[in-house]
């Protein structure tokens, strides 16, 4: 059974780290070849399994010595039927990989003995998360995702994290999916420079479209992919911003076009990173979930620890 599935703690005041932007270090950084940005390839050879245990890890390690916890995500972002079969991946090999990602965590879990460890698995669109071609109803939208969950639901995942959502309907069709198989669930969603979704919408419309649908099914709702930025008149937005619990911020302050390009990883300041989600943690105090996305690593999480523990 999984440890936190019916009492997620992370729902408490204790801050807990989540993610670093490891697909964009792995790439810029370490040059190691990401087709497709899918992570869970590495799932395949131990080598590939070692460098997944060695970010979790040192995250682990961090939020230990900084007496906070730690939400680890599964490497099955694009672990989705359409985004892996431009890969070579078939529905049966996804299902043995989103499977194997999260007995990873769960190892490390029970290595790691009393820290507060929630497992996480970590779902992402089915289509571009910046610029989505084409946007599915609520319904479509919970028959495609229901595929994936339902694999994970047969794991020791605590909750599905829903990351990188660029509009409501798709964020709908997950909570739904997720409420069928009774998992927790979190939304996401990803926010332009001007602090809306890449399709439009102000972050408080898209919670209240989304809690409206689902009867409020989602455990909380977060931000990522965006500098703290991008933010700072979102979070003072009416509405259902009062949902928002975690924040997982860019450390760039470019767009998400300008990074779809970009050749050079922009690693920001992670020091400045950490002061400013800080900040936001201080104005906005049901914030206690934070943590690094595009060009953040390791330095970047050790700051935001030291600051908002």
């Amino acid at each position: 059974m999984p440890k936190y599935r019916d009492s997620l703690p992370q729902m408490g005041e204790t801050v807990f780290l989540t993610y670093v932007g490891m697909e964009t270090d792995l790439i810029f950084t370490k040059g190691v070849d990401l087709p497709g940005f899918a992570s869970y390839p590495l799932l395949e050879t131990e080598q590939g399994r070692e460098t997944l245990r060695a970010y979790l890890r040192d995250l682990m390690a961090v939020a230990r010595a900084s007496g906070l916890g730690v939400i680890l995500e599964s490497a099955t972002w694009v672990a989705n039927e359409d985004r892996a079969a431009p890969l070579g991946y078939s529905p049966d090999q996804l299902v043995e990989l989103n499977k194997a990602a999260i007995e990873l965590m769960a190892e490390l879990r029970q290595a790691e003995g009393d820290l507060p460890t929630v497992i996480s698995a970590n779902v992402g669109p089915r289509d571009d998360a910046y610029a989505p071609s084409a946007q599915m109803d609520a319904t479509e939208a919970e028959a495609y995702h229901e595929t994936q969950l339902a694999t994970l639901a047969e794991t020791d995942a605590d909750l599905i994290s829903a990351y990188t959502l660029a509009y409501p309907a798709e964020a709908i069709g997950l909570v739904r999916a997720a409420r069928k198989f009774a998992l927790p669930v979190i939304v996401s969603f990803t926010v332009e420079t001007n602090g809306r979704l890449p399709t439009g919408e102000s972050l408080g419309q898209a919670i209240e479209t989304v809690d409206k649908a689902t009867d409020g099914y989602a455990s909380y709702f977060m931000i990522n992919c965006a500098h703290p930025d991008h933010l700072a008149t979102t979070l003072n937005d009416a509405g259902g911003m009062s949902r928002v619990k975690g924040i997982v911020a860019n450390a760039s302050r470019c767009s998400h076009a300008e990074l779809d390009q970009a050749t050079e990883l922009d690693s920001g300041n992670p020091e400045e990173l950490g002061q400013q989600l800080a900040d936001i943690r201080r104005r906005h105090p049901q914030i206690s979930i934070v943590g690094g996305c595009c060009g953040t690593d390791m330095r970047h999480m050790t700051h935001i620890a030291k600051n908002v523990g």
